[in-house]
């Protein structure tokens, strides 16, 4: 623009001195041309300026307002079919981990059932602005990508709000019109639902690693409790993983991601501490957990037993079909005590010497409570991988001498056809042997006690009680019952109802078929059954076999090893 203006000021001169006389036209000429296109330049690119200007206004308009549109028309999508799937966990009398059934391994829970500073701590590693930002936090994907690009500690660029979008409610891929789609449902998330909802959302969706999709079965998998029992250091622990699940699934087995992911777990807990979610004492207090072994061991074996006895009646119980119960997130609290379950699973896993040639030996083993009907021991098989038929449920077992206490005696309900009964379920020879020792109350046998779904109890088991025989001829029928001598500090024969021991069975001397054995307190009446089989070969049905010469031996120590693992 100065040297527009030096022209135009020269060609003026030029002009004053050709009007007076002075200088050459030809010169003046010249620069008037100069001047002409410097003009013409000048005004062009104002023009172009303004154009410009427009056309960008223009576009951001028509920016925002497409973004207006696209934010009235989006709909907040339902989360996936398969985020919505949960698993039902089954329990012992005790609350320990017995295994579950279904498609995922969720269990949804409320947020009330998730610890203060668990909740810190995941924020702490995912999204330190979720409290207060809007779904979306561009300073969040500025953040990470500078961390990424100098090395630092990998962080995600995604809010929580926008994880749980993507990981509940639309795909995976990786693509610029998904991305759009995930801030705007985010935005529109955070605008109509609390934060403590969507926390909930992402909790219970987010995946941790060892199968577990969710906090409450992240829990369970990597540390055996409840979320409402994580401690500090566990919480910090499991927001640490979720960074990288796949990766740090293996911490506790694995030292090298051991040790990354503790350097992880201080990032956590330091940030909780400068936000204040923890004190100084409680950061200077928290030491690593200890993790469970991983990858678990086989699971089949004797726990699938229970859990489909639990499963069939606590579908009946709910009315519900075994599929419905499966997919429904429910935990079911069974009756059984898994310390003396697996006392007799090792028991019986160690058999007897000597057994029949080509033969098979059989154990059932019930340990029943007289007067309540709680099962505490159900064993029906060495593994149910193998044998998935119960032996203690299902089985027909030979009783012969079994059944002579109650011989001669009138029985009612469920017992009255008993007596006639020449190969009984051990479970209902058990279920006798309990009544007897209930002073003639028989009690239906059941498994599950309670069930519960999200915090809440939706079923509760109540005894189901019956007289099926006088007292006094219990009474009768327990001083009948040779006494069988119980195995050193398992019992003290105590006047109340029948306590002692039977044995009996099916043939005699070397040539038994099956052997009964039943060791009975007013706490927990026990009842085992041997029986030995061949297999079927060659076209050839099973066919029994007698027992070996130490099943007498296993008998009593298989009863023995209930009463001394349960609690009595």
């Amino acid at each position: 623009m100065t040297a527009v203006r030096r022209a135009a000021t020269r060609l003026r001169s030029l002009a004053a001195r050709a009007k007076s006389g002075t200088g050459a036209g030809r010169i003046s000429a010249r620069h008037r041309r100069r001047l002409d296109r410097a003009t013409r330049a000048r005004r062009g690119r104002g023009r172009r300026l303004r154009r410009a200007g427009a056309a960008l206004l223009a576009l951001l308009l028509l920016l925002a307002g497409a973004l207006v549109v696209a934010y009235e028309r989006t709909v907040i999508p339902e989360p996936h079919p398969e985020t919505a799937m949960q698993s039902t966990v089954f329990v012992d009398e005790h609350g320990g981990y017995l295994g579950r059934r279904g498609p995922v391994d969720r269990q949804e829970v409320p947020l009330s059932r998730v610890p203060r500073f668990v909740q810190d701590a995941v924020i702490a590693a995912e999204n330190r602005s979720f409290r207060t930002d809007s779904g979306v936090s561009p300073r969040a994907v500025l953040r990470a990508a500078v961390s990424t690009l100098s090395g630092g500690e990998r962080q995600g660029g995604s809010t929580i709000t926008q994880q749980y979008v993507k990981n509940a409610l639309l795909s995976p891929e990786q693509s610029l019109s998904r991305k759009v789609r995930e801030a705007l449902i985010s935005v529109k998330l955070d605008r109509t639902r609390s934060k403590d909802q969507i926390l909930e959302g992402y909790l219970n969706t987010v995946y941790f690693g060892r199968g577990a999709a969710g906090i409450q079965a992240a829990a369970r998998n990597y540390f055996g409790v409840d979320s409402q029992a994580l401690t500090v250091s566990q919480g910090a622990a499991l927001a640490s993983v979720i960074n990288i699940p796949s990766y740090y699934e293996r911490a506790g087995s694995d030292p090298k991601v051991t040790q990354t992911l503790v350097r992880r777990w201080e990032w956590v807990l330091d940030a909780m501490a400068d936000s204040g979610a923890l004190t100084a004492r409680q950061r200077a207090e928290a030491r690593f957990p200890a993790f469970r072994f991983y990858p678990p061991g086989d699971t089949d074996g004797q726990r699938q037993y229970l859990i489909d006895v639990a499963q069939r009646e606590a579908a009946d119980r709910l009315g519900i079909t075994v599929d419905q119960l499966a997919r429904g997130g429910y935990t079911v609290h069974t009756t059984f005590d898994s310390a003396a379950q697996d006392a007799v699973a090792q028991r019986a896993g160690e058999g007897v010497p000597g057994p029949a040639k080509g033969a098979r030996l059989h154990a059932a083993v019930l340990g029943i409570v007289p007067g309540d009907g709680a099962v505490r021991v159900l064993y029906g098989g060495a593994d149910y991988a193998h044998q998935p038929f119960n032996d203690a449920l299902s089985g027909a077992v030979e009783a012969g001498t079994a059944l002579l206490p109650f011989t001669g005696v009138k029985l009612d309900g469920p017992l009255a056809s008993l007596p006639r009964t020449a190969a009984p379920s051990p479970l209902r020879l058990a279920s006798a042997y309990a009544a007897m020792a209930a002073r003639g109350t028989y009690a239906a046998p059941y498994t599950v006690a309670r069930i519960s779904r999200a915090g809440r109890t939706v079923y509760t088991a109540h005894p189901d009680t019956r007289p099926v025989m006088p007292a006094y001829a219990a009474r009768l029928m327990g001083k009948y019952a040779a006494a069988v001598p119980p195995a050193p500090g398992v019992i003290e024969p105590t006047p109340a109802g029948f306590s002692g021991g039977f044995s009996g069975g099916a043939g005699t001397g070397p040539g038994t078929r099956t052997l009964w054995t039943t060791l009975s307190t007013p706490a927990l009446s026990t009842t085992a059954a041997l029986f030995a089989e061949r297999p079927a070969r060659d076209g050839h049905p099973a066919s029994p076999a007698h027992l070996p010469s130490g099943a007498e031996a296993l008998g009593k120590a298989l009863v023995g090893q209930t009463l001394t693992g349960a609690d009595r």
